[in-house]
C-alpha cells in the first residue's frame, strides 16, 4: 500500500568544489542538538528545513486532514509554530485526487528566479492516485512585503496505470545546473524526473523517469522505500531514503539509509557496495526499537546546508513518552575521514 507520512532546502549541489573543508573544532557531542530542542516540536511529520536570513523554517505534513504545517526558529533550538503556507487545497488537486483531505510531505527550495518553491503531495491512504503540486512565494516571512504563495499547479501525477506513487517530492540542482525532482513511496520505489528550471515543472512530461532506488518485495509482502532526498558532497551525489514502516507510533520500524553515486541518475551504492536498486545502502538513521529508548522510527530525512558550511539532517521520530507523537529531530552531519556522512543524533 502507499505510505503517506502521517496516515500512512534547497541544496544547490557543489560537486565541483570537492570535499567540504574540515574545521578545527571538535565534532558536536552526539545527540546534543536533539537534546536541546524545545518549543513547538510536536506533532511534526515529514519535516524539511531551510534558512532564510536569520530564521530557520521547518515545513511538514498537515496532520488530521490539515494543510501543511510551519515552524520557525532563530537558532535551530527554540521552535515556534508559524503561519501555514497554504490554507486550502487548490481546485485542480481535489479534482485530480478525489477524496484527498490535506497535504503531505513538502519540500522547500529557492528557484533560480529568487522565488521559493514549495512542492507538496496530495493523495489518499493506500492509493497511488497521487499528485505533486507547486506553490511559489517571493519570501518565507509572512510579515514581509510581497509575501504570499501562488499556486503553480500540477507538476506530476500517478494513477493505477503507473508503477510509482507521486508523493514525497525533493527538488535538487546538479553540478551542471540541471534541475530534478525525486519522489516515490512503495510501488516500484524512487524515481527521478528532469525539471524545467524556469517553470519548476517536468522538462519532458512524456519521458520515462529514472529509477534510482527500490526494494524487491519478499514473498511475505512489500518492502517499503520512500522519502528520497538527494544532496551533493565531495564529488558524489548522496541519496537518502527511508525503509520499512512509518506512521505506527512507537511500533514504527522506519529507518533511513544512504548511498552515493557519481551520476545523479545512479546507480546509488552503500559503503559495502550494495545497490539501492536492490534494497541496499548504508544505515544513516537507525530504527530504535529497544524498550529503554525514547524515540522510535526515525525517518523522512531532509538535509539543510547552512550558511556556515555545516550540514544538518531534519527528520521525525515517535516519542515513547508522549504516546508516540511524531516529533521534530535535527542532527548535525559529520562527514567522516572515509567521506561518508554520519548523523550526530
Amino acid at each position: 500500500m502507499a505510505a503517506p507520512r502521517w496516515v500512512t532546502g534547497l541544496i544547490a549541489l557543489t560537486l565541483a568544489t570537492g570535499v567540504t573543508a574540515q574545521t578545527a573544532e571538535a565534532p558536536p557531542t552526539r545527540g546534543a542538538l536533539n537534546a536541546s530542542l524545545t518549543g513547538d516540536i510536536a506533532p511534526v511529520h515529514d519535516p524539511v528545513m531551510i534558512r532564510a536570513g536569520n530564521t530557520y523554517y521547518v515545513y511538514g505534513t498537515g496532520l488530521d486532514g490539515q494543510m501543511l504545517s510551519a515552524r520557525t526558529s532563530p537558532d535551530l533550538v527554540h521552535w515556534t509554530a508559524g503561519t501555514p503556507p497554504l490554507t486550502r487545497l487548490p481546485d485542480w488537486a481535489t479534482k485530480a485526487v478525489p477524496g484527498t483531505k490535506g497535504m503531505w510531505a513538502p519540500d522547500i527550495s529557492r528557484g533560480t528566479d529568487g522565488r521559493y518553491r514549495l512542492y507538496y503531495s496530495v493523495s489518499t491512504f493506500g492509493s497511488n492516485r497521487s499528485a505533486i503540486g507547486l506553490a511559489t512565494s517571493p519570501t518565507l516571512d509572512p510579515k514581509a512585503p510581497g509575501y504570499g504563495w501562488r499556486d503553480e499547479g500540477l507538476v506530476v501525477m500517478s494513477t493505477a496505470k503507473d508503477d510509482f506513487n507521486a508523493i514525497d517530492p525533493n527538488h535538487v540542482v546538479d553540478a551542471q545546473g540541471r534541475e530534478w525532482l525525486s519522489l516515490g513511496s512503495f510501488w516500484t520505489g524512487i524515481k527521478l524526473f528532469a525539471l524545467n528550471p524556469t517553470t519548476g515543472k517536468l522538462l519532458a512530461p512524456n519521458e520515462k523517469p529514472h529509477a534510482i532506488a527500490r526494494r524487491p518485495a519478499p514473498a511475505g509482502g512489500p518492502a517499503p522505500v520512500e522519502a528520497p532526498f538527494i544532496i551533493g558532497h565531495g564529488g558524489y551525489y548522496w541519496l537518502l531514503a527511508s525503509y520499512d514502516y512509518c506512521c505506527k507510533g512507537v511500533n514504527s520500524t522506519y529507518y533511513t539509509v544512504v548511498g552515493r553515486s557519481k551520476a545523479i541518475t545512479g546507480p546509488y551504492l552503500g559503503k559495502d557496495g550494495s545497490a539501492m536498486m536492490q534494497g541496499g545502502g548504508t544505515i544513516f538513521l537507525r530504527a530504535d526499537l529497544q524498550e529503554q529508548q525514547r524515540f522510535r522510527g526515525p525517518g523522512h530525512p531532509g538535509v539543510m546546508h547552512d550558511t556556515d558550511g555545516k550540514d544538518y539532517v531534519v527528520y521525525h521520530a515517535y516519542d515513547r513518552t508522549k504516546n508516540g507523537a511524531p516529533t521534530l529531530r535535527i542532527a548535525p552531519i559529520n562527514w567522516g575521514a572515509d567521506g561518508w556522512p554520519v548523523a550526530e543524533y
